[in-house]
Protein backbone atom coordinates (compact mmCIF):
# COMPACT_ATOMS: atom_id res chain seq x y z
CA UNK A 1 0.00 0.00 0.00
CA UNK A 2 1.41 3.68 -0.96
CA UNK A 3 0.17 6.69 0.38
CA UNK A 4 0.64 10.10 -0.80
CA UNK A 5 -0.72 13.58 0.42
CA UNK A 6 -2.56 15.52 -3.01
CA UNK A 7 -3.68 19.35 -2.62
CA UNK A 8 -6.56 19.74 -4.94
CA UNK A 9 -8.26 23.06 -5.88
CA UNK A 10 -11.49 24.55 -7.17
CA UNK A 11 -10.41 26.98 -9.97
CA UNK A 12 -13.32 29.33 -10.09
CA UNK A 13 -13.49 29.68 -13.82
CA UNK A 14 -14.41 26.04 -14.47
CA UNK A 15 -15.70 24.89 -11.04
CA UNK A 16 -13.45 21.81 -11.47
CA UNK A 17 -11.49 20.28 -8.80
CA UNK A 18 -7.60 19.94 -9.77
CA UNK A 19 -5.41 17.82 -7.96
CA UNK A 20 -1.40 17.32 -7.85
CA UNK A 21 0.85 15.15 -5.67
CA UNK A 22 3.68 16.95 -4.95
CA UNK A 23 6.99 15.70 -6.16
CA UNK A 24 4.99 13.12 -8.38
CA UNK A 25 6.07 13.96 -11.90
CA UNK A 26 2.42 13.01 -14.31
CA UNK A 27 0.41 12.91 -11.07
CA UNK A 28 -1.80 15.59 -11.50
CA UNK A 29 -5.85 15.17 -12.51
CA UNK A 30 -9.47 17.27 -12.06
CA UNK A 31 -13.20 16.30 -11.97
CA UNK A 32 -16.35 18.05 -11.13
CA UNK A 33 -16.00 17.26 -7.59
CA UNK A 34 -14.32 16.46 -4.68
CA UNK A 35 -14.96 12.79 -4.70
CA UNK A 36 -14.22 12.18 -9.00
CA UNK A 37 -10.92 14.05 -8.27
CA UNK A 38 -9.80 12.02 -5.97
CA UNK A 39 -10.32 8.90 -7.45
CA UNK A 40 -8.98 9.75 -10.36
CA UNK A 41 -6.10 10.94 -8.76
CA UNK A 42 -6.11 7.31 -7.12
CA UNK A 43 -6.73 5.19 -10.46
CA UNK A 44 -3.61 7.65 -12.37
CA UNK A 45 -1.24 6.76 -9.31
CA UNK A 46 -1.79 3.36 -9.53
CA UNK A 47 -1.43 3.48 -13.12
CA UNK A 48 2.27 5.32 -12.48
CA UNK A 49 3.24 2.86 -10.10
CA UNK A 50 3.33 -0.01 -12.70
CA UNK A 51 6.02 1.51 -13.58
CA UNK A 52 7.84 1.27 -9.98
CA UNK A 53 8.10 3.28 -7.10
CA UNK A 54 9.08 7.31 -8.61
CA UNK A 55 11.47 9.08 -7.15
CA UNK A 56 9.53 12.07 -5.51
CA UNK A 57 11.29 15.29 -7.30
CA UNK A 58 9.45 17.15 -3.93
CA UNK A 59 7.88 15.79 -0.40
CA UNK A 60 4.95 17.41 0.90
CA UNK A 61 6.00 19.25 4.15
CA UNK A 62 2.89 21.36 5.24
CA UNK A 63 -0.29 23.42 4.58
CA UNK A 64 0.05 26.83 6.60
CA UNK A 65 -2.57 30.14 6.40
CA UNK A 66 -0.61 32.70 6.07
CA UNK A 67 -2.21 36.44 7.56
CA UNK A 68 -1.70 40.35 5.95
CA UNK A 69 -2.71 42.75 8.16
Amino acid sequence: MHAYTAVIERRPCTQLCGGYVAGFRGAHSQGKTLDAAHADLQELIATLLDDGEPKLEAEFVAMQSVVVA
